[in-house]
């Protein structure tokens, strides 16, 4: 056994439909379309299908409801570091470079911020370009380390 003697399954197989080869295909001349209409349209497809947002000619529900709100195209999303992950980051300073390093952050991706979530075991510094919560900063000074600005 080959593959040149491979075939498929009897009736798996049917053969394609020849659109517009003449009357005596059955499928010439308007080739299966009808006569106009938006189903004999290229690209549109009636109802449910084609053109997004198309309602049949009522006011689409995009252009019905009012546009409220802002977005701000200058907004700075912060990475957001927990306490309990500082098991990671190794010695006692917390800075950008430490916690790229302990891959807790990712380069590009907005300024690290600290969060209260979780103890700190040791005391640590946290070094410039690391933003910290107020529940943060408490629970780093009680554990005995600082905050450098």
């Amino acid at each position: 056994m080959g593959l040149h003697n491979l075939s498929p399954a009897p009736g798996s197989h049917r053969s394609r439909r020849r659109l517009g080869r003449g009357p005596g295909s059955g499928l010439g001349k308007t080739s299966g379309k009808g006569h106009k209409g938006s189903m004999a349209r290229s690209g549109h497809g009636g109802p449910g299908g084609g053109k997004p947002h198309f309602e049949g000619g009522q006011m689409p529900i995009t252009r019905r409801i009012p546009k409220r709100g802002f977005t701000n195209p200058f907004r700075e999303e912060a990475q957001v570091v927990r306490l309990n992950d500082l098991v990671k980051v190794q010695g006692d300073e917390v800075s950008v470079e430490s916690l790229l390093a302990a891959g807790l952050i990712r380069v590009g991706q907005g300024a690290p911020k600290l969060l209260a979530n979780g103890e700190v075991s040791r005391a640590l510094t946290v070094k410039g370009g690391v933003r910290v919560s107020a529940g943060a900063k408490a629970k780093i000074e009680a554990a005995g380390g600082r905050i450098d600005a």
